[in-house]
Formats: structure tokens, C-alpha cells, sequence
């Protein structure tokens, strides 16, 4: 997990730095519209929508941009998205999954493909990899003034399985069934997550060489690009070698 956390923790900082900032807030905006399609645009009665503004407030999106989204979603007439995921290998063995929210399946099938192929790497069938990641909930939150030692107990109580501190953010991980009751726990305690998310870490990971590593980071980066992708995972151990390199 460490290594995982300190790769969020790059992304974080690059995100914050980065002109593909906008990217972000796409991906933000289709999660929200996708959430008030499903369940309304009541954030108390749509879990779905309150978190995603949470993620929204969480990377510094714009309350009028939020409010856009919610609109967007209430329309009737506006684009409906299929949410899919996609699975497979990259060169060297390294695992990816996918998940995606798109208004053309075949666009999305299409052009995932090409990214594989383009990568020497394989798309493989749905639940092909379903062996090698668990779903965990992993909330990122600020340090400011908590009490390390009370913040500490608070979690372990409300299901944390592990929890790190580095540069100023605590990583907390739960089970995926915890995830709701840790959510509960941090609204009742006034504590606004900087992301909150269920994600796929992987059980073990791939150690590749680095010049064999960076075309898979490559490849990863060509997934983060595309509007249809909304998260990417990966077993690729992220060596402090690799790191220093991107």
C-alpha cells in the first residue's frame, strides 16, 4: 500500500500543478451528472451526488461548475451515459482495469483497444482480473489541526484498516463495506475529506525494468487522457526509481 500511497500522493501534487486540470473536473462533472440521473438532485437523499461534490469541493471546483453539473443531470433531454469497465495487460505482464462512463460504448471499446494495441498490450474479458485487486474505500484528509492520537481512534473505530500520514494528508483505508460508515463517521465529525473513493488496489504488484516500466506508465497516462475513462488501476510496482523518473 505504501507505494501506492505515495503515487497518490505525486498525482495529487502534479493534479494541483498541472494544466490538465480541467480533465479532472471533467471526469468530476460526469460523475455528479451520472449521480442526479440516478437518484435526483437531492444531495441528504443521493449518497451518489453528496460524494461526488465532496470530490468536486475536494479539487477546488467552482460552486457555479458544480451547480452546472447538478442542472446537466436534471435534464431530461441531456446525453445518458453507460458506465462499463474495461480489463486487461499491459507489456510485461502488468494488470489494468478500467472503469469508464461513456455516452458510445463502441467509441469507448474502440479506442481502449487501440490504446492496448498501440502498447503491445492485451484486452482481455470481464473478471479476468478480479483475482488480483480488492476494492477498498481510500479517503485522503487534510492534516490541518486534528489530533493525530484522537483522529487516530476515531478511524480504527469507524473501520479504518490503515491509515498513513505524509506531507500534510492522511491516507485512510477501509474495506469496501466500511466505506459508508466512514463517510457517516466524517460528516458527523466535520471532517471534509479532500477525495473520497472506492478504488481497486491490487493484492500484489508487477516489478517491470524502467525503461520497460515507463512505457507502461505511458500507456497508463493514455488512459488517464481519454474523457471516457474515469479511473485507472495497475499492479505496476512503483519503484522509488520509477518515481524519481516521472
Amino acid at each position: 500500500m505504501s507505494g501506492h500511497n505515495k503515487w497518490s500522493t505525486i498525482k495529487r501534487k502534479k493534479g494541483a500543478l498541472d494544466a490538465k486540470r480541467s480533465k479532472i473536473f471533467s471526469k468530476i462533472i460526469k460523475e455528479i451528472t451520472v449521480a442526479v440521473k440516478e437518484s435526483g438532485a437531492d444531495p441528504d437523499a443521493n449518497p451518489r451526488l453528496r460524494l461526488a461534490i465532496a470530490n468536486a469541493k475536494g479539487a477546488s471546483m467552482p460552486k457555479e461548475n458544480i451547480q452546472r453539473a447538478i442542472s446537466k443531470g436534471s435534464d431530461k433531454d441531456g446525453a445518458s451515459f453507460i458506465e462499463c469497465t474495461f480489463e486487461g495487460y499491459a507489456n510485461g505482464g502488468v494488470a489494468i482495469f478500467l472503469e469508464a462512463t461513456t455516452d458510445n460504448q463502441q467509441r469507448t471499446i474502440s479506442n481502449v483497444r487501440m490504446y492496448f494495441n498501440k502498447f503491445n498490450g492485451n484486452l482481455g474479458t470481464n473478471g479476468s482480473l478480479s483475482f488480483i485487486f480488492d476494492r477498498k474505500g481510500i479517503f485522503t484528509i487534510p492534516q490541518g489541526t486534528l489530533d493525530a492520537d484522537e483522529f487516530e481512534m476515531e478511524m480504527i473505530e469507524a473501520g479504518a484498516e490503515e491509515m498513513q500520514l505524509e506531507e500534510g494528508y492522511y491516507t485512510v483505508t477501509t474495506a469496501m463495506e466500511n466505506f459508508g460508515p466512514m463517510m457517516k463517521r466524517l460528516e458527523a465529525l466535520k471532517i471534509e475529506p479532500e477525495s473520497a473513493q472506492l478504488q481497486r488496489i491490487p493484492k500484489d504488484t508487477t516489478k517491470l525494468d524502467l525503461e520497460s516500466a515507463k512505457k507502461v506508465m505511458r500507456l497508463i497516462e493514455m488512459f488517464e487522457e481519454d474523457d471516457d475513462i474515469q479511473a485507472v488501476y495497475h499492479n505496476l510496482e512503483m519503484t522509488d526509481e520509477l518515481m524519481d523518473s516521472m
